[in-house]
């Protein structure tokens, strides 16, 4: 086990100790409101962590507190982790990025696009053209989620027992197998919709490595950057550590809610859009890993210019995620002059952003309130870690690039 430190002073890296204290005060007030169990905020420049402070507890009624090595269930942060996978198989040349999601996965030949209609009533016709790796990578495939309730084809993925993305009781294989007999909301290729498409993402890398996803990605990625705690399951020596999960009442408290299931034995369904565990340590060698265009200590998993692909705006024509309407999504609020890679958000118009964001600035988000971003242009990594499932949008995140960007004394 690694723990994540602080490693200098904030003065020494151009950030102001004043501002981080305002940062740590604004999140503590959450806390203290009974508004969030607790949470983790690191900050680093040049690779350094110059700010670290955790409050709260990650277990209330345990009375257990928020520490550095606590284990958080990071859900759609796993999204660039699986992204980082395929790439690595695209480089070795397994892979295309314009690859038929049917050459690796035959049941998805022949697409179908919806027309009109609900339930057994639905209208479709052949897609123009096939489902492609890079459609997976950014959420341009035409596939949904059963929880949203936006449009006819949520419904069906509900008819077909997706609520929770997982067929019940099936493996990843199961489970894609099913997600390619329902219709795609649209052609591929032409809007943004986020989706299961990375759990798809996750069973190609199954099937072009030769090896379950929790192993790809525990020998080739996890392991070789030193990332020792994040896996699809915790230990019973590591379960003390892991963060209980909470969810937003009506009344804006908190209480506890059923988590990903992560304890026990291998899990049967391996989610490469939101299965995984990891601590602050392990994310911030992630994030390093991206800072530093594919190498980390030495290790190189990706060639800059492959990062620097992931970490473009992919969307059609160049637009923000706004641009195809009020899609849901993590951060609902984040999403105006943002555009978005393979497997990340990036800014591409710090203008229209709702939070202080600088050109090329890219990251994520989890369903648990958990996020992370990498800037560029600073030089600059921050995550932020917490579990906590809202009802609703919230301000956090802009609040939180606020408040960093307020503590950034050097350019």
């Amino acid at each position: 086990m690694a723990q994540l430190t602080q490693e200098v002073d904030p003065g020494e890296v151009g950030l102001d100790a004043k501002a981080l204290d305002r940062l740590d005060q604004y999140f503590a007030h959450y806390v203290d409101e009974g508004r969030l169990p607790g949470y983790l905020v690191a900050v680093a420049r040049g690779g350094r962590v110059a700010h670290l402070t955790t409050h709260g507890h990650r277990d209330l009624a345990a009375g257990l507190p928020v520490e550095a090595d606590t284990l958080w269930r990071i859900y759609s942060m796993t999204k660039p982790v699986t992204s980082v996978a395929a790439l690595m198989l695209v480089e070795e040349g397994k892979l295309s990025l314009d690859d038929p999601v049917d050459r690796h996965l035959p049941g998805f030949a022949e697409p179908r696009v919806y027309v009109s209609g609900s339930g057994a009533d639905v209208v479709t016709r052949p897609a123009d053209g096939p489902i492609t790796v890079r459609h997976l990578m950014t959420h341009t495939a035409g596939l949904t989620f059963a929880f949203y309730h936006t449009h006819p084809v949520d419904a069906l993925y509900r008819d077909a027992h997706l609520e929770s993305a997982v067929l019940p009781g099936s493996d990843l294989a199961g489970t894609v197998d099913v997600y390619a007999r329902l219709p795609l909301q649209f052609e591929p290729g032409t809007q943004w919709n986020y989706s299961v498409a990375t759990n798809v993402l996750g069973r190609v890398i199954e099937v072009v490595s030769g090896q379950p996803l929790d192993e790809f990605f525990a020998e080739r990625i996890c392991g070789p950057l030193g990332m020792t705690d994040a896996g699809f399951r915790v230990s019973d020596e590591q379960a003390v550590r892991l963060a209980e999960l909470y969810g937003e009442t009506e009344g804006g408290g908190i209480e506890p809610i059923p988590g990903l299931p992560l304890r026990g034995g291998r899990p049967r369904f391996l989610s490469g859009s939101g299965g995984l565990a990891a601590s602050a340590h392990d994310v911030h060698r992630f994030m390093e890993l991206l800072r530093r265009r594919g190498e980390l200590d030495g290790t190189r998993l990706l060639a800059p210019e492959t990062v620097d692909l992931m970490t473009s705006n992919q969307l059609p024509g160049g637009a923000d995620m706004r641009a195809f309407g009020s899609r849901p999504a993590h951060d609902e609020a984040g999403k105006d002059g943002v555009g978005f890679g393979l497997g990340v958000s990036v800014v591409i118009d710090p203008d229209r952003t709702k939070a202080p964001s600088v050109l090329g600035s890219y990251g994520w988000t989890g369903a648990a309130t958990t996020t992370f971003w990498v800037d560029p242009r600073h030089d600059l990594t921050v995550q932020f870690m917490t579990q906590m499932r809202p009802r609703t949008s919230h301000t956090m995140f802009q609040d939180l690039k606020r408040l960093v960007h307020e503590a950034l004394t050097q350019g």
